[in-house]
């Protein structure tokens, strides 16, 4: 990919582009730039605490916090603390590279992280208020300005973008009852395992509560259960926003994490791979608006009985404990509205970065 963005600067005439904003992974993006005396923005599409995890891989080296120093999987579950900003998380809730699954891709995220003072600018997905700790920390510790631009959602006029012909999906949540319907996606590239999505499928219909599920394939493991819906795919953000969901099973990826925020619903979480677990912690932990369905990182399955006991837990209404995951959900998705709204955190980011670019 280097070759041909290369020749496309060659061809490109005056002015000069003022910044190249690029995926903090296309490493080579940073030399580029600099050889072309064009300043650089490295663009993270992962959380600010992920990125401090990486940044601070020293730190995790030398506590011998990484993979290969835990014979028995329990020394995982020993907390940390002393990752400048983070707040105090399980061994197990750092990005899995770090700990299990994925340690193949361990050196290219940690090239990344190390590779960006050569940049001018970092820049975030995430709300400040957010990670507000964890964001003040880079700043002292990185000699780059650093904005954070969150949560980038599309738009906030759900409404207006919905076509005129509702697709078929849309129409079934408009008959269901408000907050009744739990909305279900593992991701798009993983999933668990044949026998744990039996179990999860047995839990969600012995619940009796409505749900819109995204599976693109094995519709038929489904037949049987006749309290919700199973489509290929959706625009999650409308189905999230729309009022008559009222929880969201998520793998915990970061764009549907910021989405969840963003929509103020309780989440239950389900993380499988790379930043979904530190994610997960975030949701569960730090904004208390979800809860753990997927509690040990062993391959050991979540019974449909433990499934069935969290969907009703999530949905549930009454219960003080609800209540308040649900006031903290609507306020995590008032801290993102206002942070996008004119001089919110993230506005006010924005035309920082591009008066600074500006300059140059």
């Amino acid at each position: 990919m280097e070759a041909p963005v290369e020749q496309l600067f060659d061809r490109l005439q005056t002015p000069e582009p003022s910044v190249i904003i690029y995926d903090t992974y296309l490493n080579w993006a940073v030399a580029m730039g600099n050889r072309r005396n064009i300043p650089v923005a490295s663009f993270y599409t992962m959380s600010a605490t992920v990125f401090s995890i990486f940044h601070n891989s020293d730190l995790i080296l030398q506590n011998r916090h990484f993979c290969s120093d835990f014979p028995d999987p329990q020394e995982k579950e020993q907390l940390i603390s002393y990752i400048p900003g983070v707040p105090p998380m399980r061994i197990t809730d750092l990005p899995t590279p770090i700990h299990g699954k994925g340690q193949e891709v361990l050196p290219r995220a940690l090239e990344a992280t190390k590779l960006l003072p050569k940049a001018q600018y970092l820049l975030f997905t995430s709300v400040y208020e957010l990670e507000s700790q964890v964001l003040d920390s880079l700043k002292e510790e990185l000699p780059v300005k650093i904005y954070s631009l969150g949560p980038v959602i599309p738009s906030f006029n759900i409404e207006a973008s919905i076509p005129e012909e509702k697709p078929d999906y849309m129409k079934w949540l408009d008959a269901q009852p408000e907050s009744s319907v739990l909305y279900i996606s593992q991701g798009s590239f993983l999933s668990a395992s044949n026998a744990q999505l039996d179990e999860i499928i047995g839990g969600v219909c012995d619940s009796g509560v409505r749900f819109l599920w995204i599976a693109r394939w094995e519709v038929e493991r489904f037949n049987g259960c006749g309290n919700g819906l199973v489509v290929p795919w959706c625009d999650q953000l409308k189905v999230l926003c729309h009022p008559s969901v009222g929880g969201f099973w998520s793998h915990c990826g970061w764009n549907s994490t910021k989405e969840g925020a963003f929509a103020g619903l309780p989440m239950l979480t389900f993380p499988l791979f790379w930043d979904q677990t530190t994610n997960s912690k975030m949701i569960v932990e730090d904004w208390k608006m979800g809860l753990r369905v997927k509690q040990k990182e062993d391959d050991s399955l979540v019974t449909r009985e433990e499934v069935a006991r969290l969907v009703l837990r999530l949905m549930d209404f009454k219960s003080e404990e609800a209540k308040e995951r649900r006031r903290r959900a609507k306020e995590i998705r008032e801290i993102c509205m206002k942070a996008s709204e004119g001089k919110g955190s993230s506005e006010i980011d924005i035309l920082a970065f591009i008066r600074d670019f500006s300059r140059r």
